[in-house]
């Protein structure tokens, strides 16, 4: 049985972002990187149509990791320092992760505000 926890369920969440945005970001950084031209990157935008499922994935993991981290009470054995710092680094990681995953996400429906 594998047990999912909030480290896993980051993971999760930063890959599924990351697919999600495939379609909009990478044919723009290997055209900036001068590799290849823009017509085989644009087959990256094949993608599109499983991004609504992937951006559920995503929100779907990061609901998870957030209610680990915050609404699930801890288990801290006689309240030991090192699992409070833990807990703390682990929080810390979960909101790094979510800006950096959310402005992915949110950055192709900016764009189009943009123009």
């Amino acid at each position: 049985m594998v047990v999912i926890t909030v480290t896993r369920a980051l993971f999760a969440s930063l890959l599924a972002g990351m697919a999600a945005s495939v379609c909009c970001y990478a044919p723009v950084a290997f055209m900036a990187l001068g590799v290849g031209s823009g017509a085989w990157a644009l087959n990256l935008a094949q993608v599109s149509p499983y991004r609504p499922v992937l951006v559920s994935l995503t929100l779907l993991s990061l609901g998870f990791a957030l209610t680990r981290l915050y609404l699930v009470p801890p288990y801290v054995v006689n309240g030991a320092a090192v699992q409070r710092r833990a807990l703390a680094r682990q929080r810390q990681w979960f909101w790094w992760t979510a800006a950096l995953v959310l402005g992915a996400l949110a950055a192709p429906w900016l764009a189009s505000l943009l123009r």
